[in-house]
């Protein structure tokens, strides 16, 4: 659905002029097979390097599964406010253990550490945690949460506490123990590490509190866990998680290439255990999520309904179907066989979708403009039903604009299922719906949707990635 996003950006002339322009000089002297999709991750990823430090790429790689902490039932129970007081306490029962195992990993790494500054750091953020634990003291005594500070550890927050207690005394990647050091760069590796462990956990509850802060209605004082939301959203946090990140920077660059991926797959290793840790929050409320928690196999019938564009995809359909088209095209002065479909030079493809992308971009705006609300008002499903319906009659209007200009006229069927099969996906799209093809505890049907001519491109992928029909 498009109505809260900007413009398609693939459809915009200029971009997809600049898509074509890098295509075409290698494509012309080359067979379809070289057909133009987005570059490859390891290019992008390349120039992702060359502008940020090793913790904000590290966030950029994995934030995507941040959504699985975010949208766990505990978090949205939380989030909304109805979260039941039982769950909360059991929660601060559990984080207490979590930020007393991260104040011993600081107290190792700062011994680690052979920089005065990196120890400094290292030390206040150390402080940090005291305080958090400070204020973890004044939920027990504000909800009377008595017996928090006492409680089991679970197995989800004994897996992290492991992993990182482990790390910060060099159990990893070959490194000896603390006490068996024997130079400052084996111990700002250990130092290094520790912190790799460390840092996603910081970032991803920054994260979390940010998002969950924009959620609260600034006039409303009721939320019950207001406080720990505004922890977690507050400056003085968001600066401790940067700092962590800083420090991250600083203590990795004199590792090699090698030491680097170690940290990657520390900094991995600890965005799932502690997404585990947020998914194992036992709740005693039911929830709307997940939807399949009910699920019966043996009477139930889940249909799933996916978007195609820009959803699955990294390109717009339309613009790729664009592009095959102008790839294929005879040049101006080929001639074309009786038996052959006429079709418009390359020149003319280029000219003429460029004026369709312009045209489609200035009704796409004025579209989205004439029914969304410029002021912030409550849920109406009658608005949003006629405004739906109004994006659809745009959508079928641009449709037919493009069929009837005949730029994609004469697309051979067997181009269009082979770049199906070659195009680029969004991250987890494809594991996704191979989860759902390979689960045998879910009795599932997958409908892949999509506003223009791509059914051939649909199934390409499906055929290719999914083994699905």
């Amino acid at each position: 659905m498009r109505i809260l996003s900007p413009p398609n950006p693939i459809k915009t002339p200029a971009l997809f002029n600049s898509i074509l322009r890098l295509r075409f000089n290698s494509l012309r002297s080359h067979c379809f097979n070289s057909m133009a999709i987005p570059p490859p991750k390891s290019a992008m990823a390349s120039a992702v390097d060359n502008e940020v430090g090793l913790a904000r790429r590290f966030w950029i790689k994995f934030h995507r599964e941040s959504v699985f902490a975010m949208y766990t039932p505990f978090s949205l129970s939380l989030a909304s406010g109805n979260l039941k007081i039982e769950t909360f306490r059991h929660y601060i029962a559990q984080d207490v253990h979590f930020l007393k195992a991260f104040a011993h990993a600081y107290e190792l790494a700062e011994e680690c550490a052979d920089d005065d500054d990196a120890k400094v750091a290292i030390s206040l953020l150390r402080n940090a945690v005291r305080v958090e634990l400070k204020m973890h003291d004044s939920f027990v005594k504000e909800w009377g949460l008595h017996g928090a500070k006492k409680a089991a550890i679970n197995s989800a927050a004994a897996k992290y506490i492991d992993f990182l207690l482990a790390t910060a005394s060099g159990k990893v990647g070959g490194v000896k123990g603390p006490g068996k050091l024997a130079t400052p760069f084996e111990k700002t590796k250990v130092a290094a590490y520790t912190l790799g462990a460390m840092t996603p956990c910081m970032r991803l509850y920054a994260f979390l509190g940010k998002e969950f802060k924009a959620l609260l209605d600034p006039n409303e004082g009721s939320h019950p866990y207001k406080k720990w939301i505004d922890n977690y959203s507050s400056d003085s946090f968001q600066a401790s998680a940067a700092q962590t990140e800083e420090l991250l920077d600083k203590l990795s660059v004199s590792l090699t290439g090698e030491e680097l991926d170690i940290i990657e797959k520390l900094y991995h290793q600890a965005m799932k255990l502690e997404i585990e840790f947020f998914s194992a929050q036992s709740l005693v409320q039911p929830t709307i999520v997940p939807l399949i928690k009910e699920h019966n196999p043996a009477k139930d019938h889940l249909m799933i309904f996916s978007d195609f564009d820009l959803t699955c995809t990294v390109v717009d359909s339309s613009a790729i179907l664009a592009e095959i088209a102008i790839v294929t095209a005879p040049k101006s002065d080929q001639h074309q066989s009786e038996n052959q479909i006429a079709r418009m030079s390359s020149a003319d493809l280029r000219n003429t979708w460029g004026l369709l992308s312009r045209q489609y971009t200035e009704e796409y705006e004025q579209c989205i403009e004439s029914f969304v609300p410029t002021e912030k008002v409550v849920f109406d499903y009658k608005s949003l039903h006629k405004a739906l319906e109004k994006l659809s009659d745009f959508e079928k209007k641009a449709n037919n604009r493009v069929t009837k200009s005949g730029v994609l006229k004469g697309l051979n069927i067997e181009d269009i299922k082979r770049a199906g099969e070659r195009l680029i996906l969004q991250d987890g799209c494809i594991n996704f719906f191979q989860k759902i093809v390979k689960s045998e505890n879910l009795n599932a049907i997958v409908h892949v949707l999509s506003y223009c001519w791509c059914g051939d491109l649909i199934r390409g992928f499906t055929r290719a990635e999914c083994a699905c029909k």
